[in-house]
């Protein structure tokens, strides 16, 4: 009996990429993005299919472990990768110049802002790596849908239903610095409602070619 199955397959070719991206993949949001750096990568879950299919890739994440995993997987995925497009650190502070990036991708690490300038110098930072004509991907909690749980509350940490403390924002907060960012929505805003437990957020934004 064939032990592959559809899904084993789809995780072989696409890690544990995040659906949301996988969508914009789909949508040809990558077609002619071809340098992307994925903020707070992790192992690199997001970066799988991209490495293969010979994008050049870029992740930066505060745990040592993680990019070391992310470097090892990289080299056996893409060899022509080099290891220091992989680096430690902050995404307040991102080692590459501006506008060098197609894509920048921030899933689920926004929300860990400490307060909203901790929030504010992450953003800033993201989109100054923005290439024009590019692309931010971000996804991160938020309060929209469960106001009637925690209230009407944004732009500070507060306790989900599900017990997490997150950073939240609302439409509002996202629409502002959509426009303070100078850049337009691809997408409507998207959320997700986990059960009333928790809410994320799709938001995705281009950079004008001006």
């Amino acid at each position: 009996m064939p032990t592959d199955t559809a899904g084993s397959a789809l995780k072989a070719e696409f890690g544990e990429i995040d659906i949301y991206l996988f969508d914009q993949l789909l949508r040809g949001r990558f077609d002619g993005r071809r340098r992307v750096l994925d903020a707070g990568c992790g192992d690199g879950r997001n970066l799988v299919y991209l490495l293969r299919q010979g994008f050049t890739c870029f992740g930066i994440d505060r745990l040592p472990a993680s990019i070391e995993r992310l470097k090892s997987a990289a080299a056996s995925l893409a060899p022509g990768v080099p290891a220091d497009n992989f680096q430690v650190g902050e995404l307040t502070h991102l080692p590459w110049p501006d506008a060098s990036m197609d894509v920048v991708i921030c899933s689920a690490v926004l929300h860990f802002a400490e307060d909203e300038t901790h929030f504010a110098a992450m953003v800033t930072e993201l989109w100054r790596v923005v290439a024009p004509g590019g692309m931010l991907f971000a996804r991160l909690a938020s309060s929209i849908g469960l106001e009637h749980l925690i209230g009407p509350v944004t732009g500070r940490q507060v306790r989900l239903p599900d017990g997490s403390d997150r950073f939240v924002v609302d439409e509002a907060t996202l629409l502002s610095w959509t426009e303070r960012l100078g850049g337009e929505l691809m997408d409507p805003i998207k959320t997700t409602n986990v059960q009333q437990r928790r809410c994320m957020t799709t938001w995705c934004v281009r950079k004008s070619e001006r």
